[in-house]
């Protein structure tokens, strides 16, 4: 007989509640080094000399483009999650996404090799974006299925730390390579952190060992066989469930590349003048706080709802951006720290915190690694690696001026919170067509407003 979440030792929800997050930390340390790097050397090192503002592009560029791999590789590791089990799939993405950081490391430079260099970085970003698609949802699963029902809000809480611990490892690492003097961090150093990952995904892959499946797949397989094709069920089933998690993922996934790695370039361009180790030191100290404030939130959205916290977080997004730049714009380093904390630290912690549970409670258990996944990917498909790329473009089509990229999170924000207004009778909707033909939903509703239905 399978063990239910309330039967689950204490021993084992630990070992859970540790592996979902190093694992999550780990995978996401490797993505955002290429993330900080793209804004710091990339445009440097695997790009043409010239105008500098059209370098960075490209370097954004090449972290937007891969972004459109994620749903791909979503599909493909949640399909093999939801029919093979979540953990065989995460010992896959941890270990292509591990591989993947250290050839960048070994990458030879535009000036060595010519466009061969651009070609080899953007193959291996690829490579990046196909793990990170599928890992982020076997991550949510482990820590979400094993949670008990009234703590499943800070269990799903646990995996999204792990992308401000992953961002807080590799902001630190290039801040000790950035503070080594002369050139080089430019000649060699700023490969060193990309090389030093093989260290962490070795300890990934050997904390997961030994973790079993979690009890809501065992069930699911034990009443019946897995969907033949998930990405079809899903389609089928929850596609209106779909759209309200691509629509939550816009405020999520478009405030944190402004405010956590678009502000690196942003901020040390001549005209702001910031230093490179304040701007990483400010992302730190933000990292730190967001840390924090997602466990919290994730706590609080087991008492007062997901959608509550979730849209308190997306109203406070809209209403700091404006100071987010009026601080920048101070140009003394207690305002960029100031900015920061109080955009990543503070108003995007509650959406990041409730995203990934309040996305699970929406889809059956059946189909729940593709829906929640190919919802998540999408959302940061069309919102998360363009961002930066998007607000470069504006600066300079706009001479500058930082208004529009503060009216684009505006609306990103409204177009969230109508997203998840919906989703109750969304959910309301889907499960009853799938009791009228004699599917078990197998839905974790936990607003009342569904548990009602």
């Amino acid at each position: 007989m399978t063990a239910t979440t309330e039967t689950i030792d204490k021993g084992t929800r630990n070992r859970v509640f540790f592996g979902s997050l190093s694992g999550s930390a780990i995978e996401w340390f490797d993505f955002f080094l290429y993330a900080t790097a793209a804004g710091l050397i990339f445009d440097k090192q695997f790009f043409p000399a010239g105008d500098p503002v059209t370098s960075l592009m490209l370097s954004y560029l090449t972290l937007s483009l891969t972004f459109f791999v994620r749903p791909l590789g979503g599909v493909v590791f949640a399909h093999i999650g939801d029919k093979v089990g979540r953990k065989k799939t995460l010992v896959i993405t941890i270990s292509l996404m591990g591989g993947a950081t250290v050839a960048i490391g070994l990458l030879p430079t535009f000036d060595q090799v010519g466009m061969l260099a651009p070609t080899l970085l953007v193959l291996c970003r690829i490579v990046q974006g196909l793990a990170i698609g599928g890992e982020w949802g076997g991550a949510l699963l482990l820590a979400y299925e094993y949670a008990p029902k009234n703590r499943r809000g800070l269990f799903g809480a646990v995996p999204q730390t792990g992308i401000t611990v992953g961002m807080l490892l590799s902001t630190i690492a290039f801040a000790i390579v950035t503070a080594l003097p002369g050139n080089t961090f430019e000649a060699w150093a700023w490969r060193v952190p990309f090389l030093f990952s093989i260290v962490l995904v070795l300890l990934g892959l050997w904390i997961r060992n030994g973790l079993e499946e979690t009890p809501a797949f065992r069930k699911a397989q034990e009443h019946g066989e897995p969907p033949k094709l998930p990405l079809a069920d899903t389609l089928r089933d929850h596609w209106r469930s779909v759209l309200v998690a691509v629509g939550a993922k816009v405020i999520e996934t478009a405030p944190f590349y402004i405010f956590a790695t678009f502000v690196v370039g942003y901020a040390t361009m001549d005209a702001l003048g910031y230093q490179r180790v304040t701007v990483l030191n400010a992302v730190t100290a933000g990292a730190v706080v967001s840390t924090a404030v997602i466990l919290v939130a994730g706590r609080l959205s087991d008492s007062l709802g997901r959608r509550r916290v979730f849209t308190a977080g997306a109203v406070l997004v809209g209403i700091v951006t404006v100071p987010f730049f009026t601080l920048i714009d101070v140009r003394q380093p207690w305002a960029i720290y100031l900015a920061v904390i109080l955009g990543l630290g503070v108003a995007w912690s509650p959406t990041t915190a409730t995203i990934g549970t309040l996305t699970s409670e929406i889809f059956s258990t059946r189909v729940r690694y593709t829906g929640v996944t190919l919802g998540y990917q999408i959302g940061a498909a069309l919102a998360g690696g363009t961002a930066p790329l998007l607000a470069t473009w504006m600066l300079r089509a706009f001479d500058g001026s930082w208004v529009p990229i503060a009216t684009y999170l505006l609306g990103c924000a409204v177009l969230s919170i109508v997203a998840v207004a919906l989703s109750p009778r969304i959910t309301r909707i889907e499960t009853a067509a799938l009791l009228a033909r004699g599917i078990d939903p197998d839905i974790h509703a936990h607003e009342e407003t569904v548990l009602k239905a």
